[in-house]
């Protein structure tokens, strides 16, 4: 009896443990976001987070308060055609890395450079437009900036982590100069209006933007004949988000095909720089 009473509870026992992994394992399996990916994870929202950072002519407030810019209406055109609302969010490019694996955003859109370690950390597309880096400081002095020795003794900035800021901390034209970070391009050209910096190091399409003739920074100008890191823009997103990215490159080709591309550039003074041509 001893014995047969042990085969029964033994028995048992191995049913209500194999009972409990079935529940478990069909309750993974039940929808869990463990097992969507990141389309599916998009689509389910039915929005598109964009992280930006204000900079014209890229995204930036009109003079009625609304966003509006080249990355502005491209990437509202580009959503349009994935079949999601787009939803931008202003972000520290600092930690733009951190808050696209946190999911807090979907995508980092704003000029942001191809690099190779971007390409290893993050899913890239389609190169969409071409940009370098150049120096902007105020007008009556801009023409004496062309040697390193010009820059002894001056101050430049760049933004954090950004483009500007390898080349002025890498490229030897910089060395006899005082480098100080901040946190925004817009940031740089302030300090440079405000003679508390010399040089701005920034992108060359933020300066079609900001320094035209009638504008707050008509008093800086782009050091002629000086440009650096000869670079593409793209659109970042997660490194799991292949299905995504493939969604995006199709967007992106379709608004070449359509014309809508261009005509956003023209808009923005930008389509001689665009990458991406209607096939």
């Amino acid at each position: 009896m001893k014995k047969i009473s042990a085969l029964l509870l033994a028995g048992v026992m191995a049913a209500t443990a194999l009972a409990g992994c079935g529940g478990s394992n069909s309750t993974t399996a039940k929808g869990s976001s463990e097992t969507e990916n990141d389309w599916t994870y998009i689509q389910n929202k039915g929005e598109f987070v964009i992280g930006i950072t204000y900079f014209e002519p890229m995204n930036y407030m009109d003079e009625n308060g609304n966003l509006t810019g080249f990355e502005t209406e491209f990437a509202t055109k580009v959503c349009e055609k994935m079949g999601v609302t787009p939803k931008f969010q202003k972000i520290d490019w600092d930690s733009k890395e951190v808050e696209l694996n946190a999911k807090t955003i979907d995508c980092i859109w704003n000029g942001l450079t191809i690099t190779e370690e971007r390409k290893e950390n993050m899913s890239i597309s389609t190169p969409y437009m071409e940009n370098k880096q150049v120096m902007v400081a105020k007008a009556d002095i801009a023409d004496q900036l062309t040697s390193a020795d010009a820059l002894k003794g001056k101050t430049v900035v760049a933004e954090k982590k950004s483009a500007g800021e390898e080349v002025a901390q890498s490229d030897e034209f910089f060395t006899s100069a005082d480098y100080v970070s901040v946190d925004s391009q817009a940031k740089a050209l302030l300090e440079v209006k405000s003679g508390t910096a010399d040089v701005a190091v920034i992108d060359y399409v933020m300066s079609i933007g900001t320094l035209a003739e009638g504008s707050d920074y008509s008093d800086l100008k782009v050091v002629s004949d000086k440009a650096f890191s000869p670079e593409q823009y793209g659109i970042a997103l997660r490194k799991d988000g292949k299905e995504t990215l493939a969604k995006l490159n199709d967007a992106i080709q379709a608004c070449a095909d359509d014309g809508s591309l261009e005509q956003i550039a023209e808009k923005y003074n930008l389509q001689d720089l665009l990458l991406v041509k209607a096939k």
